[in-house]
């Protein structure tokens, strides 16, 4: 009877492989509905800060910026959908594969059950026994046919245990196709839902982008002045920057000509250290936000000629909001720049953050914050609606990415 355990031995490893190629593709499917999840909420928010009150008068070039941001979340969610739903094909072929095998296995399982009760029924007598084993020529041979009875018995009962365990497991199998099937005809019609919309909103744009085509060089001069008026307040930051590395290290003794790091005292150090452990899970400068312009090189919405640099981020906010330090720190500089909003810088070590565009601004140079703590308020623009926060990071003189920083950009 030994030649029969392999078999046993092994389609219990293939159920554990099945089991265990299960928990994979769900634990893929969790991932992906965590993110279409998150583009929706974000769907949600760009409704809400940008587009909840349509009477209220805005730029033709803000409506696009407005729209473009939409246009991009919503693409990624069709993306997302589109994911899923290949991952539920997949799974279910998968399945409906497994189902048919498991179909074969229980079939042969079941013959031989069958032809093994048959066998068992023919020979089951007390006295067959008793002669199968008197008939033996000595003990040791005896004890031998005894071992073989009841390695029969237990087999039998392996055999009964596993068509069973097979049974369960083709219901279950069953039952999860029938909930995959329904699960890819929900989000299949939820993307066609999301197309039609998104569909609509590529023909509102293709409007408001006619219409700016019509005077094309005064907006496209408009997007130049206002990505030098960028570049001149960065230019401005950077130079803070450099000066507050040198003094910084002037200060720690450091005579050197080279300005590009800070030299750290082991307290600058420890916070330094805190800030990076903290990559990824930095809080949001205000509690609800939207990014209307991602950080680095990228062209610009109403001309594609026309190159945006940006040093950080912009995230359209409410009118009102309170601006908040995402880390431990200290309140390096308040930076006023003609013809521009103020700005905030917070120091964290040889790390600095940076707020643009407040309105109000409720600490000073040399304030010791927390995390959270509010700093002032962002300017809202009354002519284009907007509020709009910058907000960058740098490490040392280097700009650095902040939806590398904060929680879930």
């Amino acid at each position: 009877m030994t030649h029969h355990k392999p078999t046993y031995s092994l389609v219990v490893i293939v159920f554990l492989f099945c089991t265990a190629f299960g928990f994979a593709q769900s634990d893929k499917q969790k991932a992906l509905e965590a993110k279409r999840q998150q583009y929706q909420k974000e769907l949600k928010q760009i409704n809400a800060l940008l587009f909840s009150d349509r009477k209220k008068e805005k730029s033709l070039v803000s409506l696009v910026e407005d729209l473009n941001t939409k246009i991009n979340v919503r693409r990624n969610l069709i993306r997302i959908t589109n994911d899923q739903a290949n991952l539920l094909t997949r799974e279910i072929n998968a399945n409906q594969n497994e189902i048919s095998s498991l179909r074969d296995q229980l079939k042969e399982l079941k013959q031989n059950y069958a032809d093994m009760i048959v066998k068992s029924y023919k020979s089951k007598s007390e006295q067959s026994r008793v002669m199968f084993l008197l008939s033996s020529d000595n003990f040791k041979q005896a004890y031998k046919r005894l071992q073989y009875m009841k390695q029969y018995n237990n087999y039998q009962k392996e055999q009964g245990e596993l068509i069973k365990a097979k049974t369960l497991k083709l219901q279950e199998l069953n039952t999860d196709l029938l909930r995959q099937k329904k699960d890819k005809d929900k989000l299949v019609e939820e993307n066609r839902i999301v197309k039609k919309q998104l569909e609509q909103e590529l023909e509102e744009q293709e409007v408001l982008m006619a219409s700016i085509r019509k005077n094309m060089k005064t907006y496209a001069s408009q997007a130049k002045q206002k990505q030098q008026e960028i570049d001149r307040i960065d230019r401005e930051i950077e130079r803070l920057i450099r000066e507050a590395i040198a003094a910084s290290n002037k200060k720690a003794g450091k005579n050197t000509t080279a300005t590009s790091k800070f030299v750290l005292t082991p307290e600058a150090k420890a916070l330094a250290k805190n800030f990076e452990s903290n990559k990824g899970k930095l809080p949001w400068p205000v509690e609800k936000g939207i990014v209307k312009v991602k950080y680095g090189k990228q062209p610009s919405p109403i001309d594609r000629t026309v190159t945006i640099n940006s040093q950080g981020v912009k995230i359209a906010t409410e009118r009102g909001t309170q601006v908040r330090a995402v880390f431990d720190g200290e309140v390096s500089q308040i930076l006023v720049i003609p013809n521009a909003n103020p700005v905030v810088m917070i120091r964290h070590g040889n790390y600095i953050t940076v707020y643009k565009n407040m309105a109000k601004i409720y600490v000073k140079k040399g304030d010791k914050v927390k995390t959270k703590d509010v700093i002032g308020e962002v300017f809202t623009n009354n002519s284009t609606g907007e509020t709009m926060l910058g907000f960058g990071v740098y490490k040392d003189s280097q700009t650095q990415n902040p939806a590398s920083w904060l929680y879930q950009m």
